[in-house]
């Protein structure tokens, strides 16, 4: 920092007693998904080495700037080049404080076999587990997670362009799978504080994952058929500033029909209607902001294409 101190966090490095693949998992990296550190928490105890095969590499606080600040991005004084870490992988070691510290993780992550980026989304989010459309063992380590929903994303030349236009090549999960890493973004339920339904989540999918990946013995726990769906960016955002009121009666995981009224955004000084918002496409109903105040380009709801 300019003030001489530096920015560090901790890595635990859990080596098996056999043979196996590495697997690098993170949580936090956007400082207010918090569930992800607790996830790594809670398995810390059973990572023991006579029960590994293979190595784990565990960062539960990736992004030091924001996990002090509850923050999704990091201050402008801070890096007011690349604000979301989640949009420099794998980062610039002469770069900006964003991409540098993805260069000095990426130096664990770009030599692991599959990578798990834990995150949490709204508190009200069908926990959901995202990967590389067209990618068989991203999708087989999707499913292994255990979520009821799994999420294709495209990349690359795949991608439309609002796509790179949003920096979304930058991700973790994508900079990886252009080096061949399996990878997987679970996203939970919930931020800015722990609730145990989402950990618990997060501790039986990241428990599967490893079982899946032969880390760890025993077999995947069976959770059903998760559906498949499609994030084609397929969010409802808010045209203007105001406050936002759910009008109808949703709940995440639901199918909504394109045109289906979700809310209105309205003017509170003046009571005008500033937005009618409804649904952009048929689909999975996966996130839905339930927050009075809203400022113009802010996700209200996420509706996720299904698959087949």
């Amino acid at each position: 920092m300019p003030s001489g101190v530096e920015v560090a966090t901790t890595v635990h490095r859990y080596d098996g007693a056999e043979a196996g693949p590495t697997v690098y998992v993170q949580a936090a990296q956007h400082g207010r998904e918090i569930n992800g550190s607790e996830v790594l928490r809670r398995i810390h105890d059973r990572l023991r080495r006579d029960a590994l095969a293979g190595t784990v590499i565990a960062v539960p606080v990736a992004n030091p700037l924001t996990f002090d600040r509850v923050s999704y991005t990091a201050p402008a004084a801070l890096d007011s080049v690349n604000p979301n870490m989640n949009r420099v992988w794998p980062g610039d070691p002469s770069g900006s404080l964003h991409q540098r510290m993805a260069a000095r993780l990426w130096e664990y992550a770009g030599d692991a076999d599959a990578i798990v980026d834990l995150h949490t989304g709204s508190p009200d989010m069908l926990p959901h587990v995202v990967y590389a459309e067209g990618d068989a063992d991203a999708r087989s380590l999707a499913a292994a997670f255990g979520t009821d929903l799994l999420l294709a994303e495209p990349a690359g030349d795949d991608a439309p362009d609002e796509w790179r236009a949003r920096g979304f090549d930058g991700k973790l999960r994508v900079a990886a799978a252009r080096e061949g890493i399996t990878a997987i973004t679970p996203e939970l339920a919930h931020n800015k504080q722990l609730v145990d339904p989402a950990i618990e989540t997060g501790v039986t999918g990241l428990l599967n994952a490893l079982r899946h990946l032969n880390v760890l013995p025993g077999d995947v726990e069976d959770n059903g058929t998760p559906r498949r769906a499609r994030n084609h960016l397929g969010s409802v955002d808010a045209e203007a500033s105001g406050l936002f009121r759910v009008t109808g009666e949703f709940a995440v995981g639901d199918r909504i029909s394109e045109g289906t009224t979700i809310g209105t955004v309205y003017d509170p000084a003046t009571y005008e209607s500033l937005q009618t918002v409804r649904a952009g496409q048929d689909g999975i109903l996966y996130a839905l902001t339930r927050e009075a105040t809203v400022t113009a380009g802010d996700r209200l709801a996420g509706i996720a294409l299904v698959d087949g």
